[in-house]
């Protein structure tokens, strides 16, 4: 089930920086005994912009495959109306915003705690069903971190889900065990933020 596999693209693990930009290789960079997987665990981390992105691309591209895809958000709540949200349920994509929002603006943080357990329970059940080919967790790695799941409890699912059930797992700060079980582990690295320039978040770029 977490067999690698890659892209016929796709260039050797590692720092390619010198060898891509120096000058064009011209070597096959591809490892020998290329297998398939039967599923992958991908996870989007860093404190970079573009990790959900990244997630809703492959959650386009399954849709293309003829896959059924799941979305679950564990942070935004269904009043953000986040534009990869109206595509996606255009598309047949179940999408499931189980959050109350950011937890600076929360009022009770208890229930939050508990509605964050109720979200992970949904999640886990249709990780655990295997109906879906793709199911994408968004922000899951902050419950993960506060404590408000049993981070334990979400390594073993993820490990040891269907064989055919693909997941993506997008947060900050993924945990090294977290990142130890995942096939394909990308970093988001903050460069600049038109935020951080006081810029307020703009509809569609940023949702």
């Amino acid at each position: 089930m977490t067999e690698p596999t890659a892209n016929p693209d796709t260039p050797p693990a590692g720092d390619t920086h010198d060898a891509f930009v120096d000058d064009p290789p011209l070597e096959d960079p591809r490892p020998d005994g290329l297998r398939s997987a039967t599923s992958l665990l991908v996870v989007n981390t860093g404190n970079g912009k573009g990790k959900s992105s990244a997630a809703f691309g492959v959650m386009v591209r399954g849709v293309a495959r003829g896959w059924k895809v799941a979305v679950l958000q564990f942070i935004k709540s269904g009043d953000w109306k986040v534009g990869e949200e109206t595509i996606g349920r255009q598309l047949g994509v179940d999408w499931q915003a189980l959050g109350h929002g950011f937890t600076w603006d929360s009022s009770n943080i208890d229930q939050d705690k508990a509605l964050a357990q109720q979200s992970w329970a949904t999640a886990r059940a249709v990780v655990e069903a295997g109906e879906h080919q793709l199911v994408v967790l968004d922000e899951l790695t902050y419950l993960m971190n506060w404590g408000w799941i049993d981070a334990d409890e979400v390594i073993r699912v993820l490990r040891d889900r269907p064989p055919t059930v693909n997941v993506i797992v997008t947060g900050r700060d993924a945990s090294q065990e977290l990142q130890d079980i995942a096939d394909t582990v990308t970093e988001m690295r903050e460069v600049k933020h038109a935020y951080n320039a006081g810029i307020r978040a703009k509809r569609g770029i940023d949702y």
